[in-house]
């Protein structure tokens, strides 16, 4: 049960995307903005209070260097699919625009499948040993042990009332931190295999932004001229 458990904690947080988009995809955006805007200020917030507590007062909490680390880390995960959907990966595509339209798609299209299968290799390398690669490891097996094993992290600890409230164990738990790993590899994977579709379908150009510098020339050319 504990190695299927990451899979479907990932399948269930993609579902809950792809229901939510299919009713309301403004909705699951501003979600998304709305979790990295979060995560952006405890990140601050935390930094900011540590250097006046470290300065000012001679004091300062143990965790807080590796609360803001993992705060990163689930900054950065959580954040790559949403820069996915949005087309915010920079890229270069002077290459590739010299070529023939449907030649264009191609590799367009391979791109996105591309970032598919990258998601695919850290979520669970052991299905490349189906074209001989002798590996093993991945997202998910890294998480099933670190949930079986049970070790906590290094400095950040449960407040007092609540070990004593819920009995809690002294430390966090590290499966806890890692749970991003699942639920972010599975949306980048996820939205990659929607750019497949909308590069495919001609809704979408590309995965990247490879010319942000001329759209945003063309989106302002009103207010340069003034």
């Amino acid at each position: 049960m504990t190695a299927i458990l990451p899979y479907l904690i990932m399948g269930a947080v993609i579902a809950l995307f792809w229901i939510a988009e299919r009713r309301n995809p403004d909705s699951v955006t501003r979600f998304e903005e709305t979790v990295l805007a979060i995560i952006l200020a405890l990140i601050t917030l935390v930094s900011f209070s540590q250097v006046v507590a470290r300065y000012g007062f001679n004091s300062g909490w143990s965790g807080a260097l590796e609360f803001t680390r993992i705060l990163f880390a689930w900054l950065i995960l959580f954040g790559m699919s949403y820069g996915l959907k949005q087309g915010m990966h920079l890229g270069v595509d002077a290459l590739l625009r010299l070529f023939p339209k449907k030649l264009f798609r191609f590799f367009a299209i391979f791109g996105a499948f591309c970032a598919f299968l990258y998601a695919a290799i850290l979520i669970n390398s052991a299905w490349l040993g189906v074209f001989g690669v002798d590996t093993q490891g991945g997202a998910m097996l890294y998480w099933s042990k670190m949930y079986q094993v049970g070790i906590g992290l290094d400095d950040l600890r449960y407040p007092e009332w609540m070990q004593d409230t819920f009995g809690l164990k002294e430390r966090v738990q590290r499966w806890i931190a890692y749970l991003i790993l699942p639920i972010g590899l599975g949306l980048f994977g996820f939205r990659a295999l929607q750019a497949m579709v909308a590069i495919w379908r001609g809704e979408r150009e590309m995965v990247i932004a490879g010319h942000e510098a001329e759209d945003l020339v063309a989106e302002n050319r009103g207010i340069l001229k003034d």
